[in-house]
């Protein structure tokens, strides 16, 4: 193993950012950046030893400012939405700021992946980045200590661990916002991929992208992902759920969610061969096919187009704080949040 620090850019408020890499003993390669705490690069061997990087995005720092789609990046405090964007704590109503059609609270309003997060080394495989959130920024109560721990290992797993801990009771639910393609960044659409679901059911939405708060079977339905499908099966059927997003864009509730690590998705690639298993302590994972990528210009000037790479959330449900009913991601004062995933490569 071995970590290597170099510059990656200077933020128009003088901000510098930095860039962290990490080898494994098998050839794997993960950059990070202190801007986002992102996850930038994921170069893995495929199925003739040849590295590809597996994750879409840009290879300067103009991209991830002013290009992105979060692409990599660590977003919070609360990723996915929260509907009219308020929600209430012990007969308190918190308004946030609405950064969705004017309506929704996206992703904390970009708050986490566009700091500049502190960081450390431990080790010659881990690497934690820090960073604190100020009470009432967008709305959210609380100052939050936030740290995102990555590991590189040799059995080829990128582990995210996640903490947070505030001074005031609040909602919590942090997630990386990876595209991936797994037949590289520059290799088209992911419509080829194979997906399995570890999912039973998932949550519909309305037009916001909110929850209605039903919990629907995917059995019967284009979201039924239970047994491996393309990718590019279904996704232009004649279903109201995949007219109201663009194509997939929803949570799945891990089947047998109870707290602890379970596999909550795999995709494979028959061009690289290259395998990606998705693990989580978490209760759901949004599926997002980059419905509505548009022609950015991303690593090597490659274009980033509709679909050309897919998310898999791990998350808290989105709206949670607004629905009793989903497994619930409010914290007290001094309450730490802790959770975990793992990306987990290998080839077939």
């Amino acid at each position: 193993m071995a970590i290597h620090i170099t510059p990656f850019g200077v933020l128009s408020d003088g901000r510098k950012v930095k860039k962290i890499v990490m080898n494994n003993q098998n050839g794997m390669q993960v950059s990070l950046l202190t801007y986002g705490a992102t996850l930038a690069e994921i170069y893995v061997p495929d199925k003739n030893g040849e590295k590809r990087d597996v994750l879409v995005g840009f290879d300067d720092l103009d991209g991830f400012v002013n290009r992105t789609d979060y692409q990599g990046v660590i977003v919070g405090p609360y990723a996915n939405r929260i509907g009219n964007a308020r929600f209430t704590l012990d007969g308190k109503e918190y308004r946030l700021t609405a950064n969705e059609k004017g309506v929704t609270s996206l992703h904390g309003n970009a708050e986490f992946n566009t700091a500049v997060w502190e960081y450390a080394i431990e080790g010659d495989s881990s690497v934690v980045f820090t960073y604190t959130s100020p009470d009432g920024l967008n709305g959210f109560p609380g100052n939050m200590n936030v740290s995102v721990r990555y590991t590189l290992t040799d059995q080829n797993e990128v582990k995210l661990e996640y903490s947070a801990v505030s001074d005031k009771k609040t909602v919590i639910n942090l997630t990386n916002h990876a595209y991936f393609n797994l037949a590289g960044y520059d290799a088209g659409d992911i419509l080829g991929h194979i997906l399995t679901i570890e999912a039973d059911s998932f949550t519909p939405v309305d037009e916001y992208s909110i929850p209605t708060g039903e919990i629907r079977s995917v059995d019967g339905t284009p979201l039924d992902f239970r047994t491996p499908h393309v990718i590019g099966e279904r996704i232009e059927a004649d279903d109201e759920q995949l007219h109201m997003t663009g194509g997939y864009d929803h949570n799945f509730c891990i089947r047998g969610y109870d707290g602890t690590l379970r596999k909550a998705a795999e995709a494979y690639s028959p061009v690289s061969g290259i395998v990606l298993t998705v693990s989580t302590d978490l209760p759901g994972v949004q599926f997002y096919a980059g419905n509505f990528l548009s022609g950015l210009a991303g690593k090597a000037g490659k274009p980033i187009d509709k679909r050309t790479g897919f998310c898999l959330e791990t998350q808290y449900y989105p709206d949670t704080p607004n629905r009793p009913e989903f497994p619930q991601c409010t914290f007290d004062a001094g309450e730490t949040y802790h959770s975990e995933t793992v990306f987990a490569f290998s080839v077939r």
